[in-house]
């Protein structure tokens, strides 16, 4: 539990206010902290004002890391979409880059045509770009998303859904 507590101050900052929040993610995320252990990421794991799609899906922060390019940072987040259910439409304050591990993906992206992505199909996503993805079924969707953010925005922030014209 005490790992859970760090990786929570970490990832929030050590202001006092996220310390409290730090030790109520303890509580909260524990049986998530133990579902990571077993390779399975739980929704709510990453669940923090950072990040309006953790509180959808199953979401694990793998690595958090000062980006070579000044006000930016790394992120790489693991995602699982169970079969039928959707991100629901949102952006990210920089480049997404993302790799399909596991079941069927359809990306719809403000702008392009939509597409279906397979295990080992790549995607980028570019910076404050609507976009939706929705697992296709039987199995569930894992994705690995590596984002270069400006430091200190939220990671995702639900939108309404674009117009299609």
């Amino acid at each position: 539990m005490l790992r859970t507590a760090a990786r929570a101050l970490r990832y929030c900052g050590a202001s006092g206010a996220c310390a409290a929040l730090a030790v109520c993610a303890v509580y909260v995320t524990t049986p998530a902290a133990q579902s990571a252990k077993e390779g399975q990421p739980q929704a709510g794991a990453v669940a923090n004002s950072r990040d309006d799609l953790a509180g959808k899906l199953a979401r694990r922060e793998v690595q958090r890391s000062p980006s070579s390019i000044p006000g930016r940072e790394i992120v790489q987040v693991e995602t699982l979409i169970p079969a039928g259910v959707e991100s629901g439409w949102h952006v990210h304050p920089g480049e997404e880059v993302g790799y399909i591990i596991a079941g069927q993906v359809e990306m719809m992206v403000q702008g392009r045509a939509t597409v279906v992505l397979h295990p080992g199909d790549g995607f980028l996503i570019p910076p404050r770009t609507p976009h939706n993805a929705r697992d296709l079924g039987p199995e569930t969707g894992r994705m690995l998303s590596t984002y270069i953010v400006k430091t200190g925005q939220p990671i995702a922030t639900f939108v309404d859904q674009p117009v299609q014209r």
